[in-house]
């Protein structure tokens, strides 16, 4: 079956195409000043699933998602609290991994740190300079817009159009408006490095290219992020590219949608910003992994409490119909897979290979998930089932529902009531000791068997859902 995937560059639904069986694959990862928010996690999440299901498919998937650990925000960061921008780093690359590994998305081939590519930054800014595309003002080098034929071309917008249609920031010493920043000029006290132009720290665009290049060669076959990535941090990576390498950037551009809070944009400005590190302790990981599928990854989706508790009950169907299989497997004895439930099962793949290769849409993938369920759920209802016939079934969800979703744990244990104090007395042993990130691993063990914590005064209490 052949996959299609949405180009954002040209705005059609393509076939998808790679030199062999290879994919290499390239996601903006976090500037890591702050925990990240729930946004940032549906880029992470998705995309996660775009390269597992890619690797079931039978691709090598070459992929990448680097950390920004220096820009404005980190010094920002730094002067507020008194800490090095590189220990502000360290603190939150750590804090995103907490959160990322407990939602299940897998970690990167590589992660490259910002930091650990200056020099590769520094040349790549004095080839584009000697080539006439970028030049230095008191300290300070900018790439020329207008010498990069077309500039515009992933936004769809024309120079004119995003001249008339954007804030621009103002300042005299460009040559264009929106000729953008390789390299920033340290002020005083910044954390800086020596370059031929004096010193300073790298442009947040330069960045991407730079780590992209270093591990993936010049064209890339998919770069991925959310929609507000488009323009202008990946217009501007397309352009400062493609004038380095004399080469397309990327083959494959997508972009996945925003995320709403009760109908309402997520931003600061309105404080409903919502940070996985605190979704963690109102839901299962399982659960705000479901809620970021849940819709097509191009369509905005909109948090509520009530579509979290749905989003809990779901996953609950999902794990205990896997657990009942699993229960049934005990006690079944051998015997043949009828052709009935073969051809059941062969048909459920192609449905979820139909929903997957459109657009990677794993919306409709979920929908065959509990098709899968109610399939399940009938051969669980005869008095006979055989050993195989589970285990077919259990194979099923362990490929689509666990290593292509994420969704299902088809080797999970349960907790037994009589563990419950000794997890709940380890998890207030890690704490005391600061190991936060195993201190959360009970908590969310304890939350998917269904027993809910509650933190008070007189000691940590416990109930089941």
């Amino acid at each position: 079956m052949t996959v299609k995937v949405y180009n954002t560059l040209s705005r059609e639904k393509e076939i998808f195409e790679t030199n062999g069986q290879t994919v290499s694959m390239y996601v903006c990862g976090p500037t890591v000043y702050n925990y990240i928010h729930i946004g940032n996690a549906r880029v992470f999440v998705f995309f996660d699933v775009v390269r597992r299901y890619l690797a079931n498919l039978g691709y090598k998937v070459t992929y990448v998602q680097n950390f920004t650990d220096v820009d404005d925000k980190l010094i920002k960061a730094s002067i507020e609290t008194g800490k090095s921008v590189a220990q502000i780093a360290e603190e939150y690359t750590d804090a995103y991994f907490a959160d990322m590994d407990a939602l299940g998305v897998h970690r990167a081939d590589i992660h490259p740190k910002a930091t650990e590519h200056i020099g590769q930054m520094i040349d790549a800014i004095a080839t584009l300079i000697k080539k006439g595309k970028a030049y230095e003002v008191n300290g300070d080098v900018y790439f020329r817009t207008l010498r990069q034929d077309g500039y515009g071309k992933l936004s769809h917008q024309s120079v004119e159009d995003l001249q008339s249609g954007a804030r621009v920031e103002v300042n005299e010493i460009k040559e264009h408006p929106f000729d953008f920043a390789l390299w920033k000029r340290a002020k005083e006290g910044e954390i800086s490095w020596n370059t031929p132009w004096g010193k300073g720290r790298p442009g947040w665009h330069i960045e991407c290219s730079v780590m992209a290049k270093e591990y993936l060669g010049d064209t890339l076959d998919i770069h991925a992020g959310g929609v507000d990535l488009c323009f202008p941090h990946h217009e501007n990576e397309i352009a400062q590219s493609e004038a380095l390498n004399d080469k397309p950037f990327v083959r494959y551009w997508m972009h996945n949608g925003f995320i709403n809070m009760d109908n309402e944009k997520m931003s600061k400005s309105l404080g409903n910003v919502m940070r996985v590190f605190d979704m963690r302790k109102m839901y299962s990981a399982k659960a705000i992994r479901y809620f970021l599928l849940s819709a097509h990854y191009r369509n905005p989706i909109n948090f509520t409490n009530e579509v979290m508790n749905q989003a809990e009950q779901s996953v609950e169907r999902l794990q205990t119909s896997v657990d009942n299989l699993r229960h049934r497997q005990q006690t079944s004895l051998s015997g043949e897979v009828p052709n009935e439930l073969t051809a059941q099962l062969e048909q459920l793949s192609v449905q979820f290979a139909e929903a997957m290769n459109d657009d990677f849409n794993a919306a409709n993938g979920i929908t065959v998930l509990f098709e899968a369920v109610r399939t399940a759920n009938e051969w669980l209802s005869k008095p006979v089932l055989s050993k195989e016939s589970i285990h077919s079934l259990l194979d099923w969800f362990t490929i689509y529902g666990e290593q292509v979703l994420g969704l299902v744990d088809t080797n999970a244990e349960t907790v037994l009531e009589g563990q419950i104090e000794k997890l709940i007395e380890e998890r207030q042993s890690a704490r005391k000791q600061r190991n936060f990130q195993r201190a959360d691993e009970i908590r969310d063990q304890l939350l998917h068997a269904g027993i809910l914590l509650e933190d008070t005064p007189q000691g940590v209490r416990w109930k089941k859902k």
